[in-house]
């Protein structure tokens, strides 16, 4: 592995981690420049297609997924290392099906879950737009609905 810093291959591995997903995380030292680093290491799948409302298809991209994450919990208490353990179990919900195509309505569930249970106002705001909430009225029904199964 290349170190980042100073671009050379003399690295070694400190220590090495296993995460539900499947992927290895290894955290790494360089002997030249004694600067650490993280890598994570996957095994190379091929993303399902996503199908749209609309009928087209188009490759799921964590970044498109990661970015509408970014908005719905701008301002929260989420971490951005929170929000990747989001976009990997919702990566890996996708692949455990076992299809080469998926309803964006699949993936939209998966997100609005993990988001319920992360936190409730970014549910919230993801839900507007996600479900389609049009009036104050339907945002209120949401609200009621999420502090019921809270209790």
């Amino acid at each position: 592995m290349k170190c980042p810093f100073c671009g050379s291959d003399d690295t070694k591995v400190v220590d090495t981690r296993h995460d539900p997903q499947g992927n290895v995380r290894r955290r790494r030292e360089c002997t030249a420049c004694d600067n650490r680093f993280s890598t994570v290491e996957r095994a190379i799948l091929t993303n399902p297609l996503v199908v749209k409302r609309d009928g087209r298809r188009e490759e799921f991209d964590p970044d498109k997924l990661m970015s509408g994450l970014r908005i719905a919990c701008a301002r929260r208490p989420i971490s951005a290392a929170m929000l990747e353990r989001v976009v990997e179990r919702v990566e890996y919900v996708m692949r455990q099906t076992g299809r080469t195509e998926v309803p964006s309505q699949m993936i939209g569930d998966a997100v609005i879950e993990e988001l319920r249970k992360l936190d409730e106002v970014a549910y919230i705001r993801y839900a507007i737009v996600y479900m389609g909430l049009k009036d104050l009225e339907s945002i209120r029904a949401e609200i009621d609905r999420l502090r019921l199964q809270r209790h």
